[in-house]
């Protein structure tokens, strides 16, 4: 008995050192989703505002970019897989995992062959144990995005895209660049605190917005005079119109990552309490039986005792 009592107290024990542990990471998580939600926020007005002038660009000129340009035969497309490098964050990685298989089963019923791109490192571990192909990896600043990795990422899929506009096939060398003919990105939106969904959006070719409805007799048309001329104006916006979409994605994945983990933490402390409850309980029951052995071996000893001083008798 008192070697099961010295087994619950050493679980009680391991249990309140993994509380404190699951404690501390909840805290962290929880001071540093304010700044990545206000990062995200401060994010959304020059993403919005540079998607509706490279969408007037594109409406009100008479210019076939590539980059806005819908090919005839789509037969490739790029997937960028937005994940965590870290876990212990619940089900955040696993869901937009999830959605990013069922936009590539939807592309493959479709005829196209999926080209995937992961940033973060669940995501690489994910494809990599299933021994998928990856055609590039970015990892390291999950919960930190900057807006340099946003750049890099955004040449990486603007050169794939040019390229399948280009009519450019599967290239056998590694430095050449394999194009495709779509480019989607794949993160969880913050919502939030308790709501983080993933979420697939179409980066490319540019969905043309506005303009779509036409506008009424007594609204006039927006004139528009683009200098020094409509395509090289859409060569300036579109790179910065990805990059800034990218950017802001994994502004938003990097809340909902932290929300995501915050969230785990709590559960897992609840969880340590309650199994600290549950011990103490059980080695309260278990010392008090001891006890209770003890008096009952103590009162029979005495009792034998008298019973042999009165038979001497």
């Amino acid at each position: 008995m008192a070697l099961s009592l010295r087994e619950y107290r050493a679980r009680i024990k391991s249990v309140e050192s993994t509380k404190k542990i699951t404690r501390a990471m909840e805290l962290i998580a929880a001071s540093r989703i304010i700044k990545a939600q206000q990062r995200a926020q401060a994010a959304a007005p020059y993403a919005r505002e540079l998607t509706r002038a490279v969408s007037a660009v594109a409406t009100f000129s008479n210019v076939d970019h590539p980059l806005t340009t819908e090919p005839e035969n789509p037969t490739r497309a790029a997937i960028l897989i937005v994940t965590s490098d870290r876990g212990l964050a619940g089900a955040y990685s696993s869901s937009v995992i999830k959605e990013g298989e069922r936009l590539t089963e939807k592309l493959r019923e479709e005829g196209k062959e999926v080209d995937t791109y992961i940033s973060g490192r669940k995501g690489v571990a994910y494809f990599k144990f299933r021994r998928r192909p990856i055609v590039e990896q970015w990892t390291g600043f999950s919960d930190q995005p900057t807006y340099d990795v946003a750049r890099e990422i955004g040449d990486r899929l603007i050169e794939a895209f040019l390229a399948g506009a280009a009519g450019e096939s599967a290239s056998q060398s590694e430095d050449d660049v394999r194009g495709v003919d779509e480019v989607h990105v794949i993160y969880t939106r913050f919502r939030s605190m308790l709501v983080q969904e993933p979420t697939a959006v179409r980066l490319l070719p540019l969905e043309v917005v506005e303009g779509e409805e036409r506008p009424s007799e007594e609204e006039a048309l927006p004139l528009y005079e683009f200098e020094p001329s409509a395509a090289e104006v859409l060569d300036g916006l579109l790179p910065r119109y990805v990059q800034s979409r990218i950017y802001f994605a994994l502004l938003q994945a990097a809340a909902s990552e932290l929300a995501a983990r915050q969230r785990a933490m709590k559960a897992a402390t609840d969880n340590a309490e309650e199994l600290i409850k549950k011990y103490t309980r059980i080695a309260n029951q278990a010392r008090q039986a001891g006890i209770t052995q003890e008096i009952s071996e103590i009162v029979g000893g005495v009792n034998a005792l008298a019973d042999a001083t009165a038979g001497s008798e």
